[in-house]
């Protein structure tokens, strides 16, 4: 153990750190989040876009809007800490860089690193810990896919190349429904949809419908296709939204109160956790789910082990197999194909390499990574800057961060 810091040291330390224009224990861009107020909780009108509540927001959005909630286990699962902490190192920008170089300049709320199910390394900025529900945004994308599988494991769905309007006869004769279950898992509709989260986009006119109507109505509001269902990948939350319709017709219930038995405390959840539901009823479905960091690692262990947890399997394996593994999709759904980086598969976003590793990612920097071969998951809460984090640093420095993990215990 090092001996402790004398105050001169301190006060030194800290001279050095002013002198280098450094912060002395900031968490990045903390004023412009709200740390002289407490990291106030935004409204239903700011929470999303007003970076002054975000840090609040996204740990309390179940303080702002209406939702669902999913029971924790009984007997929680263990998630173990190992003694010391590993030392993470990364290449970025042709630097040797460190954990604590990628949490002193990125907006990160809460991070956590798990191999073999211990927990490697777990921390957390602006107040924030482990009691706190960091919201998912889209990541729940992923817990939808995951539930599709469920729902066609126990034949509620007869095949994923149903359409489904077969389901949910309201959407019968729209582009949307007549979308086989696979091609929406794909985000393949065809159906131009602009998602850019301005505030303008067809997402804006989407959710403003979905308010005021119900969701049949929103996706009812776009009647045209301009590619032919299942040849490109075109990301579009509304999509999501359709799968989350068609679940709550194949279960009869919210897909929330469907998943508190079959995966929320089977996996040994330690919190409740929320969804955000709508005026009709449904969660939203395509994000605003919520959960503590350490059961967001949870998921990740399971994922990584091929949804299966002490002899029990939880997840269809085929399934998830199907859905995370970029060799099993068309080739517009590869790597470097569906986007220039990312494949796609139902609802996962695929890394580039032989190997199979993916991940769940959400506006905003929120992201939960998984290699099932070495069992490593690293999850990610933030509050960035930009929704979309390839607009800025965050994007390629996390892509660098977990290659340097994922290099320290196997190799790309």
């Amino acid at each position: 153990m090092s001996q402790p810091m004398q105050p001169g040291r301190i006060l030194l330390s800290c001279a050095v750190l002013v002198a280098l224009g450094l912060p002395a224990g900031a968490a990045p861009d903390e004023d412009l989040l709200g740390k002289a107020a407490g990291y106030p909780i935004g409204s239903r009108a700011n929470w999303f876009y007003d970076e002054s509540v975000r840090v609040g927001s996204f740990s309390h959005l179940d303080s702002i809007l209406q939702h669902y909630m999913l029971k924790k286990a009984v007997s929680p699962r263990p998630l173990p800490k190992i003694s010391t902490e590993p030392r993470i190192e990364y290449r970025f920008e042709q630097q040797t860089r460190t954990l604590d170089d990628f949490l002193n300049h990125q907006r990160v709320t809460g991070f956590l690193l798990i191999r073999d199910g211990e927990v490697l390394t777990e921390r957390y900025q602006y107040n924030r810990n482990a009691e706190h529900r960091f919201v998912s945004h889209s990541m729940a994308k992923s817990i939808v896919s995951i539930t599709v599988g469920m729902a066609l494991a126990e034949k509620k769905i007869a095949s994923l190349d149903d359409t489904i309007a077969r389901y949910v006869p309201g959407l019968a004769g729209n582009p949307y429904g007549e979308t086989t279950i696979r091609n929406m898992l794909r985000m393949a509709s065809g159906v131009p949809f602009q998602e850019v989260y301005d505030g303008k986009d067809d997402l804006t006119k989407f959710n403003r419908i979905r308010l005021t109507q119900d969701s049949v109505a929103a996706l009812r509001a776009f009647t045209t296709r301009e590619d032919e269902q299942g040849t490109r990948f075109h990301y579009a939350s509304n999509q999501t939204v359709a799968l989350t319709l068609l679940l709550r017709a194949v279960t009869g219930t919210s897909v929330s109160e469907y998943l508190t038995t079959r995966l929320w405390q089977p996996m040994g959840a330690e919190a409740d956790a929320t969804w955000i539901r709508t005026k009709d009823g449904t969660e939203v479905g395509s994000g605003s789910f919520n959960a503590v960091l350490r059961d967001y690692g949870r998921l990740g262990i399971l994922l990584a082990n091929d949804g299966a947890l002490g002899g029990r399997q939880i997840l269809p394996k085929d399934y998830l197999l199907d859905a995370t593994d970029w060799h099993r999709q068309p080739e517009a759904f590869a790597p470097r194909k569906a986007t220039p980086y990312f494949g796609y598969g139902y609802q996962f976003w695929l890394f580039p390499g032989e190997k199979r590793r993916f991940a769940l990612l959400g506006v905003y920097g929120q992201s939960i990574f998984v290699d099932p071969e070495l069992k490593l998951v690293m999850v990610i809460t933030a509050a960035a800057k930009n929704a979309s984090v390839g607009k800025e640093p965050l994007a390629r420095e996390r892509d660098a961060l977990w290659r340097g993990v994922v290099g320290r215990y196997g190799s790309w």
